[in-house]
Order: structure tokens, then C-alpha cells, then sequence
């Protein structure tokens, strides 16, 4: 039940990035499930002992996957979809708690805190670049034969 809660969150507070960055029509229900798709991954990999690292990982693999084919088939930049599908997974409690030490501090706490947001932050973006490389060659492929 905790898991379809959260997969609706997801979904709603993509939604709501949408309407914030003026996307329109159905752009904005497929990038509520970029949303949707990306927590869910993560949820799940979660539940299968995956460490939070590579559920991210994962979870950034699929909706990076989702976002790819939607943008060719809607024919809108990847980046419509991409952004609104981030905001579920930005790791902003650890940003806080980062902030929260360092300014308590607490600097050994702050820099820990810090340097595993960041790992966090670093393995988003590099499943996201991962699967844009791979339909960027996929893509070029296609259109030289």
C-alpha cells in the first residue's frame, strides 16, 4: 500500500513540476509517469535489497529509457520529460541535512552527508547520460542507412 502511495506522489508532484515549467496537453500526464516510472524502479529495487545507489541507478536507467521513446514518438525534446521525471528522485533531504550539519557544526557529519548526496546526484546523471549516448548511436544508426 506504501508503495502505490508513493508511486501516486510521485506522479502528482511530476505533474505539478509540469504545469510549473508550462509543459501542455498530454505532455504533462506522460511526464507525471516518467515520474511515476522512475519512483516505482526505485521503490522496488529497494525492496529487492538493492543498496540506494544502484536503485537509482536503475530507477534513472528506466525513466531515461521511457522519456527517450516518448520524446521520439511525441516528437518534443527529451528534456520535456526528463526534468519533470528528476524531481521524485533529487535527493533534497540530503542537500538539507548537508546544510543542517555544516551549519550545526557538525563537519565531519556535513561532509559525509555531502559527499553521499553528491554519489546520489552523480549516479542520476550518469544513468541519464547512459541511456541518451546509447539512443543518440541507436538513432544515428538508423538514419545513416
Amino acid at each position: 500500500m506504501n508503495l502505490i502511495i508513493e508511486v501516486i506522489g510521485s506522479f502528482l508532484a511530476s505533474i505539478g513540476f509540469a504545469i510549473l515549467f508550462n509543459i501542455k496537453g498530454k505532455h504533462v500526464i506522460i511526464a507525471g509517469l516518467a515520474g511515476a516510472i522512475g519512483a516505482c524502479v526505485y521503490k522496488m529495487a529497494l525492496l529487492y535489497d538493492c543498496s540506494e545507489m544502484m536503485a537509482i541507478f536503475i530507477a534513472s536507467l528506466c525513466f531515461s529509457f521511457y522519456s527517450e521513446i516518448l520524446a521520439r514518438i511525441c516528437k518534443t525534446p527529451v528534456t520535456t520529460y526528463i526534468v519533470c521525471a528528476l524531481i521524485p528522485l533529487v535527493p533534497g533531504g540530503g542537500m538539507y541535512q548537508t546544510m543542517l550539519q555544516a551549519l550545526q557544526g557538525n563537519i565531519d557529519q556535513a561532509l559525509t552527508t555531502g559527499l553521499n548526496t553528491l554519489s546520489i546526484a552523480g549516479v542520476l546523471v550518469s544513468g541519464i547520460l547512459i541511456v541518451s549516448t546509447l539512443m543518440r548511436t541507436v538513432y544515428r544508426r538508423r538514419s545513416n542507412l
